[in-house]
């Protein structure tokens, strides 16, 4: 996770241009919503009920994951950023996100016993 955090940063501050620091916000609050809002289905797979809360809590999350890839590729083809940034930045938020996801994994502690 840290390495994530230093190519982010040195994306900004190789290149002089701090909007790589917005893929952090993305890649951090992408987890969130899905966390927050799963905890509402239900494990009855046979009810017809759809559960919306979980479903938004997916788009949510989708949203954001898409975002913190979208943004530096947008801000590359507009030339906002360089694409040495923009590559440095990408693999720096992937890194953090998969990092999040592995560590939440690892540490989920199931119900069932």
């Amino acid at each position: 996770m840290t390495l994530g955090f230093v190519l982010i940063v040195l994306s900004g501050a190789l290149y002089e241009n701090w909007l790589t620091l917005i893929v952090v916000a993305m890649f951090l609050l992408a987890p969130l919503p899905n966390s927050l809002c799963g905890h509402t289905t239900s494990d009855d797979f046979m009810s017809d009920a759809p559960d919306l809360l979980a479903d938004f809590g997916r788009f949510l999350t989708g949203f954001f994951l898409m975002s913190g890839v979208a943004l530096p590729v947008v801000f590359a083809h507009v030339g906002l950023i360089n694409t040495n940034a923009m590559l440095m930045s990408l693999a720096g938020g992937g890194i953090v996100y998969i990092s999040l996801i592995t560590f939440g994994t690892f540490f989920y502690e199931s119900d069932e016993y």
